[in-house]
């Protein structure tokens, strides 16, 4: 049964269709390992390996580095293509390339220290505050553990999430620090039913010395110093892209059912009916009907997001609270619609949909990990969004 290649290409005119496509050619190979992923619970190296050579870590690398500069609009197509083959390895790429963008957006010093010394590096994150920073010498001493650091075990830096204490332990300031993996300690606690493949472990710091310049401040709310004028990429408003690119995958592993479903479904009848095919029956032609409009309706409020985001930064323009809050409603939105088209892709499909050798368990498994994601909660996100659109002062969050 045909299924259309114009995914994810049609829902924005600035994708670079060369990138998709880069991530199209190493679909089979992703594909083959998708099931070796979820049992090892790691990237297969041979995924890894293909993503490097195709430059698809580097898509937010910056281009004087070797990088692709690209923007949003692009870089959520590519997640997209790649979760088509496996949910686990878009996850861990479009993980690290947003910590990628945040290290780019770093000023030069940092930005040298880790894109200048190595043509691969690669930067995984957590930005909850949960190490200690302490003041010595010409920098500070970090001690803390970061729980769900997707892409640990490929990286070879890391931006940590951390508190500033004063000598008397009081908090002073809050921000992030860059770090070298290899001054770091992975612990193997990512012990999950879904998202299986990204070995999101916990990363321990013992005291480990960060020089004054990669301490990075952060203040939710407001947006990067502009470090880089002559980058637009680098001035995108920071909370709207953290939260946005996790609808990435999403679309990818909704598609990915639906991509399955076509393919598949022509094969079979419907126990217990007349119908020797399930094809002809009208609940089947519903349920995919309704699910590819669920897969179109979540796109096009992902990249209409995508959009606002690249403009105002081409423009030099901050978004205002209520343009920032749209964006978090429209990610927890377009993921709550690619679990519903999932979900109607498995009635459609069976009880057949939860063998062990049918991919749509995994697509479902993967998809309902991934959706927990705490920046990405849809009730909290339509409660912000909801607030600012009815001018109440106080917000319930200060991830705007």
């Amino acid at each position: 049964m045909p299924v259309a290649d114009d995914f994810p290409l049609q829902y924005s005119p600035s994708i670079d269709a060369d990138l998709v496509r880069r991530a199209r050619d190493l679909g089979p190979l992703i594909a083959a390992n998708a099931a070796k992923a979820d049992s090892e619970r790691s990237l297969p190296e041979e995924n890894v390996a293909a993503l490097t050579e195709a430059s698809l870590f580097k898509l937010t690398v910056p281009r004087r580095y070797g990088g692709h500069e690209t923007d949003f609009a692009t870089y959520l197509a590519v997640s997209a293509e790649i979760a088509r083959s496996c949910g686990s390895t878009a996850w861990v790429c479009t993980l690290i390339n947003i910590c990628n963008w945040a290290v780019g957006g770093a000023p030069d010093k940092v930005r040298e220290d880790v894109f200048g010394a190595a043509s691969d590096a690669r930067v995984c994150g957590v930005l909850a505050p949960s190490g200690t920073a302490t003041r010595t010498g010409d920098g500070f001493s970090i001690t803390g553990s970061w729980g769900f650091t997707s892409g640990c075990m490929q990286a070879t830096w890391a931006l940590m999430g951390v508190q500033v204490t004063d000598k008397d332990g009081k908090v002073v300031q809050f921000g992030n620090v860059v770090m070298p993996m290899d001054r770091l300690t992975i612990k193997d606690t990512w012990h999950v039913v879904g998202m299986r493949g990204t070995g999101s472990n916990t990363v321990i710091a013992k005291d480990v010395f960060v020089p004054a310049h990669r301490f990075l401040p952060l203040t939710f709310g407001a947006d990067q110093v502009d470090n880089h004028p002559a980058e637009p990429l680098y001035r995108s408003s920071l909370v709207p892209a953290l939260c946005l690119v996790l609808a990435g995958p999403q679309l990818g592993l909704a598609r990915a059912a639906l991509d399955h479903t076509l393919a598949t479904i022509g094969t079979r009848g419907i126990s217990y009916t007349f119908y020797d095919q399930a094809i002809q029956a009208p609940s089947t032609q519903f349920q995919v009907a309704q699910a590819a409009e669920l897969i179109d309706t979540a796109a096009l409020h992902v990249f209409r997001s995508a959009a606002h985001i690249d403009q105002a930064a081409l423009e030099g323009r901050a978004m205002n609270v209520t343009e920032r809050l749209r964006v978090r409603m429209d990610t927890g939105y377009a993921i709550a619609r690619c679990r519903q088209a999932i979900d109607l892709l498995l009635d459609a499909n069976g009880a057949s949909s939860f063998a062990e050798s049918n991919p749509l368990q995994r697509i479902w498994r993967d998809s309902s990990t991934a959706a927990r994601h705490a920046i990405a909660s849809p009730s909290v996100s339509a409660e912000a969004y909801g607030r600012a659109l009815l001018g109440v002062e106080e917000q319930m969050t200060p991830v705007i």
